[in-house]
């Protein structure tokens, strides 16, 4: 069993002030796999300290220190592979496969990838009569959700390396054991000290209290729409800037020329990967009315085939993240079954499981837009079906809703499926589960969120613009 009771203050593992501290679930078992120390308004007064103390040195590294940062990061990273594989597993609850293939390489990728896209990047450009620089927005919050425990955290962090801010970091404290790993990463890479600080802890003692501190200048946040409230209240107070990564309600669009056997298999896709625990899933799945019968007929078998179990067996659905969420499923089933018509899977746990927070993959078809099922986050393994009969009516569906993170089309007509995607309302359109691009920005529409993470626009939220005119030459 895990036990890590310190935090990572100015470039060292340090005691609590505080003595309570939580136990982490394996999800699988819900048994205690650790137990972490929860942070007090000391302990992250201590790393903001240590993060403006490093601020003047750091910011003023040049481009090509920090790329050089960033790649040793990465390097540091791969040697570290088994162990976030391992751990991911054991504290989210992912399948193995789904642990190295998505949030193994998708942690690897930021830091890549902000090395990739820092080499290009201008922090001064000559405009003739004035001169635009760049410049770092000073300490940053960094407050990560539990569903990636690498995704998330390391884009913020590559990012913010980038741009030169150094940063206090607060992990979820369902999966705080793969940030644990990644600061012994950093640590190794040789991550200056005060550059990057790691306190555990509540959402509201170090979350509330990133959000609300007058010596961090930028918070970014990914997590629910509520929190993000939150955070943008607390900003208020001394006008940081702030990033937000929210929820998502996110539509497929299937076109009449859609193969309706792959269709069906991509909409379960968003469902069953990650548990459904994924804020820009596919959500609601609009059909064309022509393509009903044959559609629900498609995703019933499909998951029907999709084993649900162990995520150290040969499963590719794990369970969900607590008992807590868990019920907020089940609840949200229910309540599906009173509102529309179940086409396969339904409440409880699956079949042969008495042990672990596994739900049934489920999907709901004779659905109106206008229903609970359709319009709220339900951030687990469930998916509406609703139906158009023209193209313009699917669009205007698509954007019926308070969220705008993603969306989705499959076709062949390539007139059909650009229309589509350039009216959906949303940050990120991908067509033909086209595949990752880990440069392209990531960011929502409407209550989904305010900015960008990933490649280039991820560092431009870390930093300031200032103009200056009359510029004398460097000559």
């Amino acid at each position: 069993m895990r036990k890590h009771l310190k935090h990572y203050i100015n470039g060292e593992w340090v005691e609590s002030t505080g003595n309570e501290t939580e136990d982490v679930i394996n999800p699988a078992t819900e048994e205690v796999m650790g137990t972490i120390s929860l942070g007090t308004k000391e302990d992250l007064d201590k790393a903001v300290e240590a993060a403006k103390a490093a601020l003047p040195s750091f910011s003023k590294t040049s481009k090509e220190e920090r790329i050089e940062l960033l790649e040793r990061i990465a390097q540091e990273y791969e040697k570290r592979k088994d162990d976030f594989i391992e751990t991911i597993t054991d504290e989210l609850g992912s399948p193995l496969k789904i642990s190295e293939r998505v949030h193994y390489n998708m942690g690897y990728m930021h830091f890549s990838q902000a090395a990739k896209s820092l080499k290009d990047f201008s922090f001064m450009e000559d405009r003739g009569n004035h001169v635009i620089v760049k410049e770092t927005v000073g300490v940053s919050g960094l407050i990560t959700p539990w569903n990636f425990p690498t995704n998330q955290i390391s884009t913020k962090i590559a990012s913010a390396l980038a741009a030169g801010s150094p940063m206090v970091v607060k992990p979820s404290e369902l999966t705080p054991f793969a940030s644990i790993i990644l600061t012994e990463v950093l640590d190794a890479a040789g991550v200056p000290k005060g550059v990057f600080n790691l306190v555990n802890g509540s959402g509201e003692v170090i979350g509330d209290g990133i959000s609300s501190h007058p010596d961090i200048d930028f918070v970014s946040f990914t997590g629910s729409v509520g929190v993000g409230k939150k955070i943008m209240q607390n900003a208020s107070e001394t006008i940081k800037n702030f990033a937000l990564e929210l929820g998502g309600k996110s539509p497929l669009v299937v076109l009449e020329d859609a193969d309706v056997e792959k269709a069906a298999k991509a909409a379960l896709g968003h469902i069953t990967m990650n548990s459904g625990q994924v804020c820009s899933a596919a959500t609601r799945v609009l059909i064309p009315t022509s393509m009903k019968k044959d559609f629900e007929e498609a995703i019933k078998t499909a998951v029907e085939n999709t084993p649900v179990g162990d995520p150290r067996g040969k499963n590719f659905v794990g369970p969900i993240i607590s008992k807590k969420q868990w019920d907020r499923v089940q609840s949200y089933i229910e309540k599906g079954t009173e509102e529309a018509t179940l086409l396969v899977g339904g409440p409880g746990k699956p079949e042969g499981i008495d042990k672990g927070y596994f739900a049934k993959p489920t999907v709901f078809t004779d659905v109106k837009n206008d229903m609970v099922i359709a319009q709220e986050e339900i951030f687990g393994p469930v998916t509406t079906l609703i139906t158009y009969d023209t193209l313009d009516e699917a669009i205007e569906i698509a954007n019926d809703t308070v969220y705008g993170l993603a969306g989705y089309v499959v076709g062949y007509d390539q007139e059909n499926l650009r229309k589509v995607a350039t009216s959906i309302e949303a940050g990120r359109i991908q067509i033909n589960n086209a595949g990752p691009d880990f440069s392209a920005p990531f960011g929502g529409y409407k209550q989904s969120g305010l900015g960008r993470e990933w490649g280039d626009f991820g560092i431009e939220e870390y930093l300031e613009i200032k103009s200056i005119l009359g510029m004398p030459s460097a000559e």
